[in-house]
């Protein structure tokens, strides 16, 4: 059973930044993906950042455009968010997936992951 656990989320004025944290646990997770997506109110689930736990290649949605970074730590099994000049379009839940899917893709889709962690708010005022 795999358990994810979203940190580090609050309310920031926009062009500040945060750290969100997801803690996983259950399983090893070094041929999987992680991945970041975020949804606002009346909105769907989209991808912001993925990464493959072996290796470390990332992939970012167009809107991040050098603003967020996705690494992990892997004695940690924790992957983060840096998120910086954030805006207030950033707000939303911002939720960790894990894809088990073996390979080095990192999919963008949210049917692809298996697990999810119950979400962190981000609130980024004007």
């Amino acid at each position: 059973q795999v358990h994810l656990v979203e940190s580090g989320g609050g309310l920031v004025q926009a062009g500040g930044s945060l750290r969100l944290s997801c803690a996983a646990s259950g399983r090893t997770f070094s041929s999987y993906a992680m991945a970041w997506f975020r949804q606002a109110p009346g909105k769907e689930r989209e991808f912001v950042a993925g990464i493959r736990w072996s290796g470390g290649r990332t992939y970012y949605g167009d809107f991040v455009k050098g603003r967020f970074t996705i690494s992990r730590d892997n004695a940690k099994n924790t992957v983060y968010l840096q998120m910086n000049s954030l805006k207030p379009e950033d707000t939303a839940a911002y939720y960790c997936g894990v894809d088990t899917r073996l390979g080095t893709v990192i999919s963008t889709s949210v049917h692809q992951y298996d697990y999810w962690g119950q979400g962190t708010q981000v609130t980024v005022s004007s």
